[in-house]
């Protein structure tokens, strides 16, 4: 799983972020080619403690603003979702990766 913002931290230092506000989060873009709408979320990211999270996002924002409001029907409805997740700062899956991490660091029993 590729997330993007912890390039060399350690486990630890990441748990320290997280305790401290920080978050990881997916963020929601939409594409139009006239008859055809594709929503998609982003990678995950890692938002730090006092990082904007609306900031980070502002990339998917624009693409959404500049090319998901084009297919009908789905476009607008499409664009409109992805815009209100991004400006609430993201999807918040920290509990979803956080649990995946333990996940993988257990021992599997047998």
């Amino acid at each position: 799983m590729k997330i993007n913002g912890v390039e060399g931290m350690s486990g630890d230092q990441v748990n320290f972020e997280v305790q401290r506000g920080g978050k990881f989060v997916l963020y929601s873009y939409c594409v139009s080619l006239l008859v055809v709408t594709f929503k998609r979320p982003s990678e995950i990211y890692f938002i730090r403690s006092g990082e904007s999270a609306i900031g980070r996002g502002m990339p998917w924002t624009l693409l959404t603003i500049l090319l998901g409001w084009w297919g009908i029907p789905w476009g607008p409805v499409y664009s409109i979702q992805s815009l209100l997740v991004n400006l609430k700062g993201g999807k918040d899956v920290t509990a979803e990766v956080l649990a995946r991490a333990r996940q993988q660091v257990s021992p599997v029993d047998e």
